[in-house]
């Protein structure tokens, strides 16, 4: 086989992932065979099988792929500033990610691995990590709001995060279903939950 560069090497890559994205988000995982990403690559098997030697290969890397794209989402609750203006910045990058028509086929694809988490520990550890890192975000900003006085102590800052993930992921689910709501009011919703964590005498600061 001649030698590619490492650019067209990454392009083949990223060929076959873009292929096992479209045949994941048309037919889930189970009525998925290499075969079918093979064709919908247009590579041969012996070049696609250099690079992914499974279906759970191509599930990973494509969860690893979600992640690095969230780690630039979650980029905007990073560094000094206030807190509950980041955490609130958080929720609209996130409503508008929900509202891109180019990552429905990733959102799809998404809900598919939470469902195979269930039934292989491979794919859960994947999933598990890529939730945790918003979650630890959240966690730090909660606890920074708490201890400049902004959110109530008895409030738990990992059950505070858990509970706003939670909402998001709901909000995955019906827009995969092809539900329509009104995001904007959804996230004036989450604004709302956000202020209801705030201690009594602390007045709001932030913009929905």
């Amino acid at each position: 086989m001649p030698k590619i560069s490492e650019r067209q090497r990454e392009s083949r890559r990223q060929q076959i992932l873009e292929a096992a994205l479209a045949c994941f988000s048309e037919d889930g995982f189970h009525q998925t065979g290499m075969a079918d990403i093979v064709k919908r690559s247009g590579l041969s098997h012996g070049a696609v099988y250099l690079y992914f030697q499974s279906k759970d290969d191509l599930i990973e890397a494509l969860a690893d792929d979600r992640h690095r794209r969230e780690a630039v989402l979650n980029s905007v609750a990073q560094g000094s500033g206030d807190p509950l203006e980041r955490l609130q910045a958080l929720v609209r990058v996130y409503a508008q990610w929900l509202t891109d028509p180019a990552g429905e086929a990733r959102r799809r694809v998404g809900i598919h691995g939470w469902a195979e988490a269930l039934r292989n520990r491979r794919v859960r550890t994947s999933i598990v990590e890529g939730i945790d890192m918003p979650r630890a975000l959240i966690v730090a900003l909660v606890e920074r709001a708490q201890h400049d006085g902004l959110i109530k102590r008895d409030l738990g800052a990992d059950a505070i995060a858990r509970v706003l993930i939670a909402i998001f992921q709901g909000f995955v689910l019906q827009k995969c279903w092809g539900e329509e709501f009104d995001i904007k009011a959804c996230m004036a919703a989450v604004t709302g939950v956000i202020d209801g964590f705030r201690k009594p005498d602390v007045k709001r600061r932030t913009k929905a």
